[in-house]
C-alpha cells in the first residue's frame, strides 16, 4: 500500500516526537484529520503504535551495513 504525501508528512512528524495537536498546527489541519492519517498509515504499514512508526522512519533513514562497510574500506 502506498502512503499519501500527507501520510508521509504525518509519519515523519510522529518520528520527530510530535503529538497530534502539534502535527495539526504544523500542517494547518484539524486534530481529527491527523488521527485519521495516523490510523490509515498504521493500517497500511501493518503497525500497531506510534513508536513502531518512529522506528520504521529511523530504520529507513539509516544507511545499510553494506554501505557503511564501503565507506570504511
Amino acid at each position: 500500500h502506498r502512503l499519501t504525501r500527507r501520510e508521509l508528512q504525518v509519519m515523519h512528524l510522529i518520528a520527530d516526537g510530535c503529538a497530534n495537536k502539534e502535527i495539526a498546527v504544523h500542517l494547518g489541519i484539524a486534530v481529527h484529520t491527523v488521527k485519521t492519517h495516523v490510523h490509515n498509515l498504521l493500517l497500511k504499514l501493518g503497525l500497531h503504535s506510534r513508536l513502531e512508526v518512529a522506528i520504521q522512519v529511523y530504520a529507513a533513514s539509516r544507511p545499510t551495513l553494506a554501505a557503511e562497510r564501503r565507506q570504511v574500506a
